[in-house]
């Protein structure tokens, strides 16, 4: 399919994805990104925030000088894109590097609540997706977020009914979900099947292709029912499809340049950095540790993982399920902060979008200092960080 020019080296043509809903689609992106559902709904959760301090297997009472704040909030959703979150939890690497200061986690089913939850002040840090962070920061003139590192890349997949679909050619006149009107994946397909050559309606999903904005949580029905013809999701939906017959006819990797985009970020309130920097670090050394963690265990850290899933929601991901979202899935500390760029452009492009002035969205100065003191060098910030 033919490039889309880059506007950075990393932003090249499928700067496709996750676009990012914001402004002109206030709505839709304050109900966007509650992504991923198989296995993500915690019993009794709604669509705010469910505590789950008290489920935190290897975290013990804090231990160890207390930074400048006693207790660091934190919000993540359960499912495999935020496995940083999940395994740095569940295997305490979290806590023992914010050593007195205590780990309080909140799990949210989508974006937008986590963002309120943010500027509400009742969480402080958060691993949170591309389109939520954009939507944060542009609603509040820049002045709520920042984005201070990475945790997560891939994870999206195109996933059709292999009887009706056998080429991206025959993606044409189908139905195909995406998690919600607006939502980093609802834009990564409009501006594919824009590629394409086709026409659709943003705001009605209506053209050459329909697109029907379904619940990850129901899409799976949504397909044996043969209501869909196929679906643009993350993990572990997309390979929870598979389970029941799909096959996947695209991986957004492929779309990528480095087959790399990202998929989850972490942000922090602008207060909170401004007051805590230090526990903020620690946070930041807590995820560039576990991170290394995962990617040298491999095996461990997908079992700890669904441990951490089974006490959230009372079920794990069946093992096939898991081992196919897990290999889509790279835990990365870099933000890939210019495919966050490419990301909004494909809102703007879509419609979905004003467009926003991101300079600012980024502070990666925590992030450096902490990957400094592991002999790392800096990440790039696609020219979006703080002056």
């Amino acid at each position: 399919m033919p490039a889309t020019p880059a506007t950075t080296p990393r932003t090249t043509r499928t700067v496709l994805r996750r676009g990012i809903s914001a402004a002109a689609a206030l709505p839709l992106l304050i109900g966007a990104l509650a992504s991923c559902g198989y296995g993500s709904q915690a019993d009794g959760a709604s669509n705010g925030g469910a505590d789950n301090t008290a489920n935190a297997a290897k975290n013990a009472a804090p231990k160890g000088p207390k930074l400048s704040a006693d207790t660091v909030r934190l919000g993540y959703f359960p499912n495999l894109t935020h496995a940083t979150a999940l395994v740095g939890e569940q295997e305490g690497i979290l806590q023992k590097e914010l050593g007195g200061t205590a780990l309080k986690s909140t799990t949210f089913n989508a974006g937008p609540s986590e963002i309120e939850a943010l500027n509400a002040g009742s969480i402080d840090i958060g691993f949170i997706g591309p389109s939520p962070s954009i939507n944060g920061f542009t609603k509040s003139k820049g002045t709520s977020l920042r984005i201070v590192g990475g945790s997560a890349s891939g994870g999206v997949k195109l996933v059709v009914n292999p009887t009706k679909i056998k080429t991206t050619a025959d993606v044409k006149g189908k139905r195909i979900a995406t998690p919600q009107l607006g939502n980093t994946q609802d834009v990564a397909f409009l501006n594919w099947a824009s590629e394409q050559g086709w026409k659709v309606d943003a705001q009605s999903g209506k053209g050459d292709v329909s697109v029907v904005r379904t619940d990850n949580k129901v899409t799976p029905n949504a397909y044996t029912t043969g209501s869909i013809d196929g679906a643009w999701v993350p993990e572990p939906t997309a390979s929870k499809l598979v389970s029941e017959g799909a096959k996947v006819l695209l991986d957004e990797r492929d779309l990528w340049p480095d087959k790399q985009f990202v998929i989850t970020n972490i942000i922090v309130s602008q207060k909170f950095l401004k007051e805590h920097p230090d526990v903020v670090e620690a946070v930041l050394r807590g995820s560039v540790k576990t991170n290394a963690w995962i990617n040298a265990h491999p095996e461990q850290a997908k079992t700890s993982a669904n441990d951490k899933l089974r006490q959230l929601s009372g079920k794990p991901l069946p093992a096939d399920v898991l081992d196919s979202a897990w290999s889509s899935l790279r835990f990365t500390d870099d933000p890939l902060a210019s495919t966050l760029r490419a990301q909004a452009d494909h809102a703007v492009k879509a419609g979905l979008l004003g467009q926003p002035d991101l300079t600012g969205i980024y502070d990666l100065r925590p992030l450096d200092k902490v990957l400094a003191a592991e002999g790392r060098s800096a990440v790039p910030d696609a020219g979006l960080g703080v002056k």
